[in-house]
């Protein structure tokens, strides 16, 4: 079985490849997660949002693998971040998912209506009970980011964003960085468009692998968390091969520095200003 290496977190540690939940439900996800699980994967990533929690669990449940050694990552909807607001949808996230523990909560996205010292009390709260591991926050600017963690009242350990070849934030990862929280990417095939890139193909011709294997060891090498979603058998096995290669000194730079600004999902700082963060 494929071991993944992690990096530490306030609480424990995160696997560099997880197996993202994002549009999977009913059945196929269940079956999809469990797959990846008897794959090897443990880091299993969903969210309220994606009406799936309770698929997930029943994965979860079905002794594939202890859950001791799942590390299981959900994310709290923007209109739930008041203080109590937030401490029932944790409490609903554990009864779906049968567990006891949460190991990452995040804020799946910021609403400027919800204090964020309301949020990140209850996270506390959260904390100190053991109903989860770690807190921390999806969509965040640097900005955003550092008001969280100046707050001081619960450490944020990750920050969930959109990172791919084709939208390189360089400048995010850093702010993160100093800010002593990791940088995680969802969408490192930026939904289909990294296949397309023929940059990308060559430099996976180079080594027998595929553009999305390339974006998934670029990220691997840098020490950036990625949730890749996948749904057929195949590419759930393909997806964990970036441990058994590395890319060369001169091909990571190539994906490293590919010019792109294609930001698929916008959010706030978008735009030209925030093409700085691209460095």
């Amino acid at each position: 079985m494929t071991i993944i290496p992690t990096i530490p977190l306030h609480s424990g540690s995160i696997p560099l490849i997880g197996f993202g939940t994002w549009r999977l439900r009913g059945h196929e996800c269940r079956r999809a997660v469990e797959l990846a699980l008897e794959c090897g994967y443990r880091h299993i990533d969903t969210a309220a949002a994606y009406g799936n929690q309770a698929a997930v669990g029943e994965a979860l449940g079905a002794g594939i693998a202890p859950r001791s050694d799942v590390f299981l990552t959900t994310k709290v909807a923007p209109d739930r971040l008041r203080h109590d607001d937030l401490l029932a949808a944790a409490e609903e996230a554990l009864r779906e998912l049968s567990t006891e523990t949460i190991d990452l909560l995040l804020v799946h996205w910021p609403n400027a209506d919800a204090p964020m010292a309301e949020t990140f009390a209850a996270m506390g709260k959260l904390l100190d009970q053991g109903a989860i591991r770690n807190c921390g926050v999806s969509n965040f600017t640097a900005g955003r980011l550092a008001e969280a963690v100046a707050l001081g009242v619960a450490p944020v350990s990750v920050n969930q964003v959109e990172y791919h070849p084709h939208l390189n934030q360089r400048r995010l990862h850093e702010a993160c960085r100093g800010l002593g929280v990791a940088l995680s990417s969802y969408s490192p095939f930026a939904k289909g468009r990294i296949p397309l890139d023929g940059r990308l193909a060559e430099v996976g011709a180079r080594y027998g692998r595929s553009t999305h294997q390339v974006a998934l060891r670029w990220l691997f090498q840098r020490g950036i968390p990625a949730i890749p979603k996948a749904a057929s058998a195949e590419h759930i096995r393909e997806n964990l091969g970036v441990t058994e290669w590395a890319l060369s000194e001169e091909d990571f730079a190539v994906v490293n520095n590919l010019g792109h600004w294609d930001r698929l999902l916008p959010w706030e700082g978008s735009g030209p200003t925030d093409q700085a963060d691209n460095g």
